[in-house]
């Protein structure tokens, strides 16, 4: 199962300029049933791996995340291109298997999966 985290806060200049709330995305794996990784975009090329419990997952929710889960994935590890990757909206979209050119934005993501999920 594949969830998909969205922040209000982001350390990044230009997301704090032009970006509606959310301003940051991150898609998190579940390993089992107490253990996630998230997949914590960093800058062009590299992606690091962070370990997360639920309890850790809990209390992002109290400072603001909000999660989607995506049920109907079809994805199997981490891209083999990472250069291709440059932002989270587009780690999250090779995760998913979106080519909608037009979603750039993390709010954008947010919309598509909020009607995706809906359906």
């Amino acid at each position: 199962m594949l969830i998909i985290g969205f922040s209000p806060n982001t350390s990044r200049l230009l997301p704090r300029l032009f970006c509606r709330l959310p301003r940051h995305c991150a898609p998190i794996l579940r390993i089992t049933e107490n253990k996630y990784i998230m997949l914590q975009f960093v800058r062009h090329g590299h992606i690091a791996r962070i370990s997360l419990s639920a309890r850790q997952i809990s209390l992002l929710q109290r400072y603001g995340w909000t999660f989607i889960q995506v049920k109907h994935c079809s994805f199997c590890k981490l891209p083999p291109h990472i250069q291709n990757i440059y932002s989270c909206v587009s780690l999250c979209k090779y995760l998913l298997n979106i080519r909608n050119p037009f979603i750039q934005t993390p709010r954008a993501l947010y919309k598509k999966l909020k009607r995706l999920t809906a359906l």
